[in-house]
């Protein structure tokens, strides 16, 4: 359909063949160690990516909110867990309407606190809905903080005739800022304490981690403790898991920002006219929005809203009118900036896709 080079910018370029090794890569990995893969969708946001996960394997799908579980039912997706707090009674007949369209439906419980919300918000469907037990693992976020907060929620969903306790789950985005020197140990210990801690509970609920940087350690070393992964950034990659913790290498990193070079105002300075708009504002530790899919050095440094800071030793040889591509540095707020995304099969255009699910934060 026509060559990278004339396409208008800033755009969000998808390497199918790169999406798809990605994709098939995990899904070996999980089936040649028995655990189910449920990815989570909040990074693509795409029916396409979904239903190319789940024709690879995948059992269910992840999603963050009540929208992008609506969104994805177009995908055939049969199972869903939505891995977030609802507390709003208000949302019941949206919940009710997943439940009648879905094989299994499950939802969060993060707190003790938070079990008293959901608890109203249950009264108001239809049958018992299956929940699935947060455990904080470090990130400090959602999930109980003590093993013997966790203990009492168990002892009261067990008791309750409106949500039933069916796992155990955690995000461990700690682990983003973990060394891959150290990255094996720390998941042997994450795996220890959540399988010591289901085995007091009921030794046949499942465990569901959910992290891209320990996915591939998770599969290989559940040994059989394990019943799914649900990563999300794996199927595009970013400076995140290609340069951060390395557990990607960058020639597999699928998505890339095409930008365009519109002016040189100083030396060691170009301006492109990708920003905040089209990367986010998220950043790595080194303050990195961007860096050359290439190779070359350039980095970016700085956004404004339409404008992004390139500098770099490169960044003098760049021309006015030069189309770069970039890894940006989060994958995931940056999809849900863009409207569509741009197929191509690393060289050339195949197609664009829509992002469905884009801004379905509610």
């Amino acid at each position: 359909m026509g060559s990278i080079d004339t396409l208008a910018t800033p755009a969000v370029l998808v390497d199918q063949p790169r999406l798809l090794a990605n994709i098939r890569d995990l899904q070996a990995r999980c089936d040649a160690h028995r655990i189910a893969l449920r990815p989570h969708t909040k990074t693509h946001k795409m029916l396409a990516v979904a239903r190319a996960q789940l024709e690879a394997g995948a059992r269910g799908l992840t999603c963050a909110k009540l929208g992008e579980a609506e969104a994805m039912l177009p995908s055939g997706v049969r199972e869903i867990f939505l891995a977030h707090s609802l507390v709003d009674p208000h949302q019941a007949s949206r919940v009710a309407a997943l439940m009648d369209q879905l094989d299994d439906f499950r939802v969060a419980v993060t707190s003790e606190l938070h079990l008293e919300a959901l608890e109203r918000v249950a009264a108001a469907l239809p049958r018992r809905l299956g929940v699935m037990l947060a455990i904080d693992t470090g990130l400090g976020r959602e999930g109980v903080r003590s093993d013997e907060a966790a203990r009492r929620i168990a002892a009261r969903l067990a008791r309750h005739p409106r949500l039933e306790l069916r796992g155990l789950y955690c995000h461990e985005g700690h682990f983003y800022g973990t060394t891959p020197d150290q990255l094996t140990s720390a998941v042997d210990a994450m795996l220890d304490r959540l399988d010591r801690l289901r085995n007091e509970m009921d030794s046949q609920l499942p465990l569901w981690p959910g992290c891209s940087v320990t996915a591939r350690l998770v599969a290989a070393r559940a040994a059989g403790r394990v019943q799914a992964i649900r990563p999300g950034t794996y199927v595009f990659g970013d400076l995140s898991l290609t340069h951060t913790t390395g557990v990607m290498p960058p020639d597999a990193a699928a998505v890339h920002i095409l930008a365009t070079v519109v002016d040189r105002p100083e030396p060691g300075l170009a301006l492109i006219d990708a920003g905040s708009k089209t990367f986010s504002s998220d950043r790595t530790p080194n303050q990195i929005y961007g860096r050359a899919a290439d190779g070359r050095d350039l980095d970016v440094v700085r956004v404004n809203e339409e404008h992004g800071y390139v500098r770099g030793s490169a960044t003098d040889a760049l021309r006015v009118g030069e189309k770069v591509a970039f890894i940006p540095a989060h994958i995931c707020p940056a999809i849900n900036l863009a409207q569509e995304v741009v197929v191509t099969d690393g060289t050339s255009v195949l197609g664009s896709w829509t992002v469905d699910a884009r801004g379905r934060n509610q």
